[in-house]
């Protein structure tokens, strides 16, 4: 470079001196100046090819950094949620749930190629870290794109502004890489991950073709988007909120802006948008469904070759349109059906479901075979509807004598033919209680109405109603005023802003909070913030102190983002293109979701993953704020040295404190417990068993089990949400690997949507008797008389009796080994099912008493520990637990439902299962990060353990009952699992057994957490305890319960220091009232 500086100025010295002393033609100056120009030229375009592999290189670094961050923290087998489902998919191609996604089983598939059935859950891990990692690395490329816009003039580039530029795609990528969503879902078998890869590629390749727009052959790159798009849609439908931002690339490129252009563009993309989404994807399908309708009903032939018919049809069309336009120079319309058509190859991989669902496998979700299931598939239909622009509130009254509207048919193969079996029904509300804009719309659970009244404050309008009965009551109509804010202090801060902050200013812990000031917040680490959200920091209790999910990062992302927006924004014309693109994908992928998705309250897990993609949009900014401190040191240092500098420092305290801060609760190597949980409850059954389940997290660790694994294929798993679907029925009546078909009364054209999806219980004086027996109930349910149906309800059918005596063959019980025969004195000759306090059964509970009816103790039947026990049909006084699950048995035993005790324990079932069989997926390492949905299926697993150990000192048993407290402390101790109420049931165990020692000091260890956690609450100033108060009772509960156990173990010192202890919190809590 100095010698070029040098021979530069040499070569104008010379020329100045020809200028003086000598007559220059103007050829010669001519051609000097253009040598000059080349000079400079072939200098730009040897610092543009070094900013080229600048760029190459790091992005690709990037890539390996994030690469190696989560393969060293993958998850290395099955975790819980859906992963169990997605992983079971891939590996076997069976059908997951609706919507599907048939792109992530295919490349899941190739994955699982380079494993057996135990590393395959790996390898679909792996395809999440090596997604995650693609994503990363677009994402640089995405940051340097757009800072090299706003940076770099005429193709003339600094070496200080490829350093600043590069440094500034590494800041804001590893930001991203190490921020708390993305992280979370890049270490386990889901399909966000790809699907963040896919919208990375998508938002890349736009700003890639902005390269090239002017040149021939560039609306290449709209055919690739679009491609990309139509493989998404088989991945998942997050990637086309991305749309709306490429139709502005677009516009900004081709179009001179004005403010009436903006809006045109804005409506072009939600038109778009909206035609992929509410168009090509249901649509192409539905008018699939009118060609199978007319081909099999109308002409007569098989199953599918309407649909046959329909897509040559399509194909023919597409190919000739293209064609033509190609023939005829209409560049516009080609490009538009070229792009129709590879989303359409792309949305064609759901013939993958279709085929595989007409294989009937054993899981096959919805089992959408045909067209018109594969609709209902695609819509979600199982998970019903919510309002979005108007609609009703949570105790809207439905319609006086208009309650239902007629919806769509719902068709079903029949004899060769599709047959309405059903239609759907639509509810009609009254319209004095609905409203525009619908928030608070639920009533699915009575929670959701006291989470709707504590987070709007509702006040409401008091409206006289008079109901179908014709009685006047008052309903409280919230307020608009009310409605929007529970919109924006649920929706929009709890469920969107909350999750933000975590991902750039910090988080408090992983437990899932409700708005209360001890769970789930966001966290700064600068105390005087913190202290004025979220009260008094300085003496946390170990649980929260120590949860390795609290992560501060000073606001330093977020400051950095921040300050990339502004940055961006002073750029010039350009630099407000740009910031209205990415602010485009940061809304649409953000607050659009939170209004589309119009969550209820009290959701089951954290949706943080729901928004990655808005993340992603700020995480943009991050790095283009590294270019705001590189510009601003450079009016005082060199350029280069400023690169440099603001690039290093921003490193360090940006990615590289999120990093530090969020590897240990986002490190899972080393855990395989949601992969054994699922294993022990399989290996609670005796062979041939059928298993209720009821959630995710009971259900699809089994499935992956045995599915993947291949372990104990001969039970039968039925989860109790989806035995209220006539397809799912079907899949319980056939065979699946060793598991025999189950046996039912009812026939299929019996149970089909529609058709007997609720039985009502009703007391009929015509009997005489107070109750019926079971099989004579199932037989009257199945009865099609219209003698066994209430005329009034739409011929429903009904039971006449709310009581069934279940007769009980001893024979067949003593016969298939249900009970051992020192218990056969303890066979009762009927069971009695008291359904009193029910008005109506779901399909599933009669389903589940047809079972019972049918199957006469021939199969072991249980019920798994994690069902709750409003689907045990009064069974639980004849439950016997031996391990994860409970039997059902022939022998009465009182239940204490208080303390969550239902049945008897088989104490050399239990035992065995507990103490040799089961595995624990390295739950007691200190260095495995367990999370909340982890410790929360840990407590039942310390439940079991008090279970066993209970019946053991009964029993007599003294020895064995502490080596099993001892097993549980070992397995499950304080500073793993902080000691609840059945630790401290474990503590009076221990003393009951003899073992006092141990049992105070499971005793003393307790009152220290206990005693810690309520000085904590009290020393909150009141504004703060209005949310926790129903956890200072439960401490104050616990604390009663462990001097009630000190006093019975003799230690009356003890007993009196947590009784003083008491009295103190008892006063003040007196005195907060």
């Amino acid at each position: 470079m100095l010698a070029y500086s040098c021979w530069l100025h040499f070569t104008l010295i010379r020329f100045n001196s020809n200028v003086l002393f000598s007559e220059f033609s103007a050829k010669a100056l001519s051609s000097q100046l253009l040598k000059i120009s080349n000079i400079y030229a072939f200098r730009n375009h040897l610092k543009m090819k070094q900013y080229r592999l600048f760029n190459i290189v790091f992005g690709w670094v990037s890539f390996l950094i994030a690469a190696i961050v989560y393969l060293m923290t993958i998850e290395p087998t099955v975790s819980f949620w859906d992963c169990g489902e997605f992983i079971t998919t891939a590996f076997k191609f069976e059908v997951g749930h609706p919507p599907g996604a048939p792109i992530f089983m295919i490349v899941g598939r190739f994955f699982t190629l380079f494993a057996g059935p135990e590393g395959a859950a790996k390898m679909v891990n792996v395809l999440s870290a090596l997604a995650s990692a693609g994503t990363i690395m677009f994402l640089f490329w995405t940051i340097t794109h757009l800072a090299k816009k706003i940076m770099v003039k005429a193709e003339e580039i600094s070496l200080g502004q490829t350093i600043s530029i590069t440094a500034a795609g590494l800041v804001g990528a590893l930001a991203y890489t190490f921020s708390d969503t993305f992280w979370f879902s890049a270490v386990e078998g889901e399909v966000y991950a790809s699907s963040s890869l896919l919208t990375a590629v998508v938002f890349w390749a736009i700003l890639k073709w902005e390269n090239v727009a002017d040149e021939k052959y560039a609306n290449r790159w709209l055919i690739f988007i679009a491609y990309v798009v139509g493989l998404s849609i088989g991945v998942h439908l997050l990637n086309l909120l991305a749309i709306p931002a490429i139709v502005f690339v677009y516009y900004f490129r081709k179009y001179e802006v004005t403010r009436n252009g903006i809006i045109w563009a804005l409506v072009a993309s939600v038109v778009l948008l909206g035609a992929i989404m509410y168009g090509i994807i249901p649509g192409f399908v539905t008018i699939a469904s009118w060609f199978e309708l007319m081909f099999v009903n109308g002409f007569g032939l098989p199953y599918h070759s309407g649909v046959f018919f329909y897509v040559v049809l399509v194909i023919a069309a597409i190919a000739f349109g293209i064609y033509y336009t190609h023939k005829k120079q209409k560049v516009v319309w080609n490009t538009v059906l070229l792009g129709i058509a590879v989303i359409l190859i792309g949305y064609s991989s759901f013939a993958i479901i279709i085929i595989r669902s007409s294989a009937q496998p054993p899981m096959d979700q919805n089992s959408p075979n045909d067209t018109f299931s594969l609709l209902g598939y695609l819509n979600r239909e199982q998970y019903g509807s919510r309002p979005l622009f108007s609609g009703q509130y949570y105790n809207s009254p439905y319609k006086v004598g208009d309650r239902f509207t007629e919806g769509s048919p719902v068709y079903s193969q029949v004899d060769g033919k599709y047959k309405i079996t059903y239609h759907r029904f639509n509810p009609n509300y009254d319209e004095k209680f609905t409203t525009v804009f619908p928030r608070m719309w639920s009533n699915m659970d009575p929670q959701h109405e006291q989470d709707y009244q504590q987070w709007a404050q509702i006040k409401g309008t008091r409206i006289q109603h008079r109901n179908e009965r014709g009685e006047v009551e008052t309903i409280v109509k919230p307020t608009m005023g009310e409605n929007l804010r529970f919109f924006f202090r649920y929706q929009v801060n709890h469920m969107y802003w909350r999750y933000f902050m975590w991902n750039f200013v910090g988080r408090q812990n992983d437990i899932q909070g409700h708005g209360d000031i001890l769970y789930g917040n966001w966290l700064s680490g600068i105390k005087f913030i913190d202290e004025a959200l979220l009260g008094n920091q300085d003496n946390l209790p170990a649980e929260l102190a120590n949860n390795k999910a609290r992560n501060t990062y000073f606001f330093l992302p977020l400051l950095l983002g921040l300050l990339g927006i502004f940055f961006q924004y002073n750029r010039g014309k350009e630099g407000r293109k740009g910031l209205w693109v990415v602010f485009l994908l940061f809304v649409l992928t953000g607050l659009a979701i939170v209004i589309y998705l119009n969550q209820y309250p009290h959701q089951p897990r954290e949706r943080d993953y729901a928004y990655a993609g808005s993340f992603y949009a700020f995480a943009i900014w991050i790095g283009l704020g590294v270019l705001a401190i590189s510009e601003t040191l450079k009016k005082y240092i060199p350029e280069t040295l400023a690169g440099g500098i603001a690039g290093l420092v921003t490193l360090i305290l940006v990615p590289g404190i999120m990093g530090a801060q969020n590897w240990d609760d986002h490190d899972r190597s080393g855990r395989y417990t949601a992969r054994d949980f699922g294993a022990n409850y399989l290996k609670t059954c005796e062979p041939n068993a059928v298993i209720f389940t009821n959630g995710d997290n009971d259900t699809f660790p089994l499935w992956y089990n045995q599915e993947v694994e291949g372990v104990r294929t001969d039970v039968r798993v039925c989860n109790l949400s989806y035995l209220q679907t006539d397809w799912y029925i079907d899949q319980m009546r056939r065979q699946a690997y060793k598991s025999e078909p189950i046996d039912f009364t009812l026939k299929p054209d019996q149970y089909l949507l529609g058709t007997r999806d609720a039985v009502y219980l009703l007391d009929d004086s015509r009997i005489k008797r107070d109750y019926i027996g079971l099989q004579e109930g199932i037989d009257f349910i199945a009865n099609d008389n219209p003698a066994t149906k209430l005329q009034q309800a739409d011929n429903a059918a009904y039971l006449p009796k709310k009581k069934l005596h279940f007769k009980v063959d001893k024979d067949a019980v003593i016969r298939n080994k249900v009970v051992a025969p020192e218990d056969y004195d303890k066979i009762v000759d009927e069971i009695v099912i008291d359904l009193s306090g029910k008005s109506m059964l779901s399909k599933d509970e009669m389903m589940v008493l047809d079972m019972l009816a049918t199957n006469n103790w021939e199969r072991p039947i249980y019920w798994s520990i994690t069902v709750g026990r409003s689907k045990y049909l009064n069974l639980e006084d004849y439950f016997q637990v031996e391990g994860f699950a409970y039997r059902l048995v022939p022998i009465k035993t009182e239940s204490n439902p208080q303390q969550l005790q239902f049945g008897r324990v088989n104490t050399s079932i239990m035992y065995d299962n507990l103490m040799n069989n089961f595995e624990w997926g390295n739950m007691n390492d200190p260095n495995v990060y367990l999370d909340e949905t982890n410790t929360r299926m840990m407590t039942n697993i310390r439940n079991s353990f008090n279970r066993l150990a209970s019946a053991l000192v009964e029993e007599g048993k003294k020895d064995s009952a502490i080596a099993v407290i001892d097993r549980c402390n070992e397995l499950l101790p304080n500073s793993i699992i902080p000691y609840e109420y059945f630790a401290l049931e474990l503590a009076d165990c221990y003393i009951k057994a003899g073992a006092n020692d141990k049992g105070l000091e499971m005793i003393e260890t307790a009152y220290g957490v206990f005693n810690d956690e309520l000085n904590y609450y009290f020393s909150l100033q009141p504004k703060f305890l209005g949310g926790i108060m129903d956890e200072i009772q439960r401490k104050l509960f616990y604390m009663q319960q462990l001097q009630r156990t000190a006093s019975k173990a003799g230690n009356s010192e003890l007993a009196e220091q947590i009784g003083g202890s008491l009295q103190s919190y008892f006063e003040r809590y007196g005195n907060m009232q």
